[in-house]
């Protein structure tokens, strides 16, 4: 007979999460968790690489996987935030469960910026498809306020939530638009990315909004990076010069000859809209300028940006880590 008091080895955990009921799953879970830290963190990275590999097997076991989120152990935390991650990207529905224990991990100004990091982001992947479970007023001040005081790990992936929750309802950040706008010109490319993207989704369905940001937007029409240059000119291609009175036309025609076809193709776009905008233009949802083209291009371009900021691999897990990252590996906590 199986002694469900007594944690299962990693290995043997593993096979539990894929073969056994979830009632099983959640006892060897609930064992686990009062293992030696040791036991913990191997039994917990396990979980966090089966998690990128069959992200399915989690449905019905955020409750009890969400548990390890308090852990004292600070590499335990990390690792269930980034497990939530892998989960929420491939399985939104499975984290809902959690969405309060990740909240509260964004909330705690005590907690590891990793961690809180790697917490916004899995909250980021729920909203795409579950916006009212993420999008409560104090979530929405967490991200917007971390924006100007976080570190700059964290305020990357602040900026991924918001995006994504915009692009899972852009109804969400209409009322702070002017806020978003103050942080495009941060120092960092994937803010600055994904606050443009925030701000052509809210467009999208508000566009007068973005009246209020046209400076800022105009300046990134310029911005070193090819995909934020691309998005500022997705952004006036959207509302149009019915909204944006001082249209950028010379500037837009100039990034028609850019050397990146994802600027050539949205200056263009931009300049069909110099005259206002067109309904016929923007009926087919494969078009520039709605939220499925955003929807469709952003991880592509995400993978595009994060790869070119790694630099070296983790000699323990082969993880890519950035240059700006942590001072321990985000995917199994060893120093680097």
């Amino acid at each position: 007979m199986v002694d469900r008091t007594e944690p299962p080895e990693p290995a043997r955990l593993v096979e539990i999460v894929e073969t056994e009921p979830v009632e099983r799953v959640r006892d060897a879970l609930t064992a686990l968790a009062a293992a030696p830290p040791s036991v913990r963190k191997d039994a917990v990275r396990a979980l966090g690489d089966l998690a990128d590999d069959a992200p399915s097997r989690f449905d019905g076991l955020a409750p009890a996987v969400a548990s390890f989120l308090t852990d004292e152990e600070r590499a335990i935390r990390l690792t269930t935030a980034k497990l939530f991650v892998a989960v929420a990207e491939a399985e939104p529905d499975a984290v809902l469960a959690a969405v309060d224990d990740l909240g509260a991990r964004l909330a705690d100004e005590d907690e590891f910026y990793y961690v809180r990091a790697r917490s916004a982001e899995a909250l980021g992947y729920v909203a795409l498809d579950h916006p009212d479970a993420v999008a409560a007023p104090d979530v929405l001040a967490d991200l917007r306020v971390g924006l100007a005081f976080d570190e700059p790990e964290v305020t990357a992936k602040l900026a991924k939530a918001l995006a994504f929750v915009a692009l899972g309802d852009p109804d969400r950040l209409r009322h702070l638009v002017e806020h978003l706008g103050d942080h495009l010109d941060a120092e960092s490319e994937l803010v600055r990315y994904h606050v443009c993207t925030a701000l052509v989704a809210t467009g999208c369905e508000h566009p007068e909004r973005l009246a209020d940001v046209r400076g800022a937007l105009a300046a990134r029409l310029d911005d070193p990076n090819p995909y934020v240059r691309g998005r500022a000119a997705e952004a006036f291609g959207t509302v149009g010069a019915d909204v944006f009175e001082e249209y950028p036309t010379a500037r837009l025609r100039a990034l028609t000859a850019d050397d990146e076809s994802f600027v050539t193709e949205r200056g263009a776009f931009a300049l069909t809209a110099e005259r206002g905008r067109s309904a016929e233009r923007r009926s087919d949802d494969g078009d520039l300028g709605t939220i499925a083209s955003l929807r469709r291009t952003t991880g592509s371009v995400i993978e595009a940006l994060t790869t070119a900021d790694a630099v070296d691999d983790c000699p323990h897990c082969g993880t890519a880590l950035p240059e700006s990252g942590p001072p321990m590996c985000p995917q199994c906590g060893a120093p680097r």
